[in-house]
Formats: C-alpha cells, structure tokens, sequence
C-alpha cells in the first residue's frame, strides 16, 4: 500500500475542525495538511442534526471564531445559519480544497523510531483502503456518537401504531401539523424541538424524568446591533465577544459559589413567565444550578407556549409505549401520534479509531489530558474539546494556537517529537467532564482524565486558558521534546 505524507492531519471537517486549518494556514503557513472527513459534507454537527428549531445553545459572539466576526443580527441563531458560516469561513481561507469527504479514519500508530502517525483510511466512496503518514495529528471529532443516538430500550416500543422519531436522524419528510407530539427528554434538544414543533403540532408534551434549570435569552441582541451602525463589524464582535465572555465567567463563578440564590434567581424569572397558578415542580431540579448546563429558552418560546396551552410539561417516569401513546408509573396515559425520543446522544472519543504506539494499543480512557489539548504519553497528538460552561469554540481556537505554537516550538527545536509526561505521583485522576448529565455518566469509562492539580485539570476558564494556551511557556518541564 502506498503512503502518502503530510505534515499534519486533522480529523473532522466541523466547526472545531475547520477552524483548526484557518488557524494551521495562518501560524503554520509551510505546513503540507488535509482535513479527513467521514461524511458527504462539511459542517459536523450542524449538517448532521436538522430537527425543527435547531440553534445554538451559546451566543455566537463567543460560538464565533476568534478571527472570523459573526456579522447576523441573531445572537442565538438557527443552524442553517452557523452552517453557512462554517462554510463561509472555508471558503475565505481557501480551506475546502484540503477537505477529503467520505474517509473513515480506522486506525492510526505512532512509530517512536521514524516519528510517524501511520493513518489507514477507508474510502467511503470506493471502498478502497488507504494508508496517510503524518508527523502531528489533530482530533477535531468532538466526542458525539455520529452515527448513533441514545435510545433507551422502552417497554412496549414496538406496540405503538405512531411514529418514533430520534433528533440525531430526523425524517426530512415528517408532516406533524395537526398531530399529537410527545418529546421525551428535557435537555437542550428538547427545549429547542418543543416550541418549534408546537407552532405546526395540535399539542406537543414534554415528558421529563427531571427538570432542567432554564433561563430565557433574546435571539437578537438590540444593544449590540444598534452598535453595528456607528463601528465596524471587527469592533462591534470584538466588544460583544469580550462582554459575553466576562459575562459568563461572572454568571458561572456566581452560580457555583451561591447556588441557593441563583437558583432563587432563575426560578424566580421563569414563574413570571407562566400563568399564576402553575406548578413549579416542572422547573424545579433536584441538583444546583451548572451541575448539569444551564439550557436556553429563546425568547421565552417555551414559557409562551405554555401560557398559550399548544405545549404542556409533565414530569413522570414511562411505565411502557402502547398502541396509542405512552403509560406512565403515576397511571397517567399520554396520546400522541408521534413520540420524539430526545434521550441523549452516545459519547465516543477520536471517532472510534483505534490508537496505537509502536503497535501496543493505547488505553485513552486510563490516560490524563494536558491543558485540555494533549493525550499523557500520546506523541504528536492533541485533541480538540470545548468548554462545558461556555461556548465550545472559545477553547477550541486557544487549543488551535496552541497545536500551532507547539509545531512551530518542535521547528525551532529541530524536534520531530513531543510527548506529555506525567511524573507526579500526587496526581489523582477525575472525571474530564464534571457535570452531573445522565449522557455523560453512563460514557465516563470511554474518555480520558484530567488530573488533580494544573496543567492535568481542567479549570473551565477561558481567561485562564489564554495565558497558559496562547502565552505560557512551551518549555514546562511536562512537555518533553525530541
């Protein structure tokens, strides 16, 4: 089999991956790369999720690149939208044209005597094995399941005459005008599919085994559009973006140190939004706020909705499906003609290659990650994963920088190898994850660690992560070069 060599090689043509190449092209500009994609097209998941109201569940002053100004008067936007910039800012910095669509990465194996990532790759289109070297490689997977959602296995399932829909492979022909809906779930999909199903549905019921802690944004930010009249659009972003981030730093530290309070806040916030008399059970969570992410209702569509009786909330748990709806263990019995199983998505690291060193398999899940970027004892290997209590694409641009700086510290160096050392036995390991969210509980044993004390911990600070990502010392004593 030949080989072909690139410098470097990412995996995933999404929002993280795309950005990675802008930021490759810009500080790495004699560097040979391709970006692998499993799929037809670009996007990840914002081609791949196309249930009705799909948006982002962060501001696009902080989801946004930190190069590329988010110019649309919608600060929560639809997915179309954000779809059209990915593809926007490919276009501008020539990125497409390294895109290879429909190759499955399979395995890759780092030899320690050539200084190689030996990449074999599956040709969606022709079938056909492939084989890629590489000196540095650069997953930007995220760690969703894209094939797969979490469906759980309901007694009864296949009684019902209805329709089961799940959000990760939504039907581009369902018609549910007129029809009975049942959502099943409460995180951020639901609370995005519910108000958009209810302007078309007869009724739609969000059926919860727990509430979610909810809080109502705008989708246009008046202040900041009117600010777009007096100043450029650099500006204009650059002022929102710094708001925002300071915003949700200030919003996130205050949660965790006073939950009772905030918790006070939100509840109170959302009850002025609903009729007087309902019951506040159903947005009331048993947890403090920002143990699971806090979701967002645009423009109070939920709370309209259920003032407006098109959407009603029931908390329960399902004793089985029938022929005409759902059963509950209160005895309650929901009718629908269509039930949206809104459960959860499956998680899996690297896109499910299997990773090897010097032929030996590499156990991720029993590894820690360095400043959120590299693998412990994983050479010339980083992995890009976003925040959990902000935006997803502020960590990935710093972790792009850095992926960057590191390259160019290995030319400086005349290195052909780095690697992330732990020689600290006071070290214990924790969850890289540290929400409480059913979707990432039942995953923990399939992804990596982070370690008890800085740089193996993740501290979910974006001004933080600027001074050690984008300025820190590359030479720490951690990161060995070779």
């Amino acid at each position: 089999m030949n080989s072909e060599y690139l410098d470097v090689l990412i995996v995933g043509a999404g929002l993280s991956g795309i950005g990675a190449a802008c930021h490759l092209m810009r500080e790495c500009p004699t560097k040979t790369f391709a970006i692998l994609e499993n799929r037809e097209n670009m996007g990840g998941t914002w081609d791949l999720f196309r249930y009705p109201g799909i948006r982002s569940d962060s501001d696009m002053f902080t989801l946004g690149y930190n190069f590329k100004p988010w110019t649309n008067p919608k600060a929560i936007s639809d997915g179309g939208s954000i779809l059209c910039y990915i593809k926007e800012t490919a276009r501008e910095n020539n990125i497409e044209r390294h895109i290879r669509y429909s190759h499955q990465v399979t395995s890759a194996n780092w030899s320690s005597k050539d200084s190689l990532w030996t990449i074999l790759i599956t040709d969606g289109v022709t079938g056909i094995e492939k084989e890629i070297t590489c000196n540095f490689f650069l997953s930007c997977t995220g760690y969703y399941n894209y094939e797969v959602g979490h469906e759980p296995d309901f007694k009864g399932k296949k009684e019902f005459s209805g329709q089961i829909v799940h959000p990760q492979h939504w039907p581009e022909d369902l018609d549910y005008t007129g029809k009975r809906v049942v959502v099943i779930g409460s995180g951020a999909t639901a609370i995005t599919i519910v108000p958009a199903m209810a302007k078309k549905a007869a009724h739609v019921t969000m059926l919860q085994r727990s509430p979610t802690y909810m809080v109502s944004v705008p989708e246009l930010d008046e202040g900041i559009n009117r600010l777009r009249r007096k100043l450029s659009d650099k500006w204009v972003y650059r002022l929102a973006r710094t708001r925002n981030i300071g915003l949700g730093l200030g919003i996130y530290h205050f949660s965790r140190r006073f939950p009772e309070k905030t918790k006070s806040l939100l509840l109170a916030e959302i009850q002025k939004q609903l009729p007087n008399d309902y019951d506040m059970k159903h947005f009331t969570p048993h947890y403090n706020p920002w143990d699971e992410r806090l979701c967002m209702v645009t423009d109070g569509d939920m709370f309209k909705g259920i003032s407006n009786d098109t959407i009603s909330i029931v908390t329960d748990h399902i004793e089985s499906f029938t022929k005409t709806g759902l059963r509950l263990k209160s005895g309650e019995v929901l009718d629908a003609d269509i039930v949206v199983t809104a459960t959860g998505l499956n998680l899996q690291m690297l896109g499910g290659i299997n990773l090897s060193v010097d032929e030996k398999p590499f156990v991720i899940p029993e590894k820690m990650v360095y400043k959120g970027v590299l693998i412990e004892d994983l050479p010339n290997f980083g992995v890009v994963m976003g925040y959990t209590n902000a935006s997803w694409t502020l960590k990935a641009d710093l972790v792009s920088e850095y992926v960057c700086r590191l390259i160019n510290a290995m030319d400086k160096k005349g290195a052909r190898q780095c690697v992330a050392n732990n020689n600290n036995s006071k070290i214990n390991h924790a969850s890289i994850l540290d929400l409480k969210s059913s979707y990432i509980q039942r995953s923990l044993d399939k992804l990596p660690k982070q370690g008890s004390q800085v740089p193996w911990k993740l501290r979910q600070n974006y001004a933080l992560d600027m001074l050690t990502l984008r300025l820190g010392k590359m030479n720490d004593g951690i990161v060995r070069f070779s």
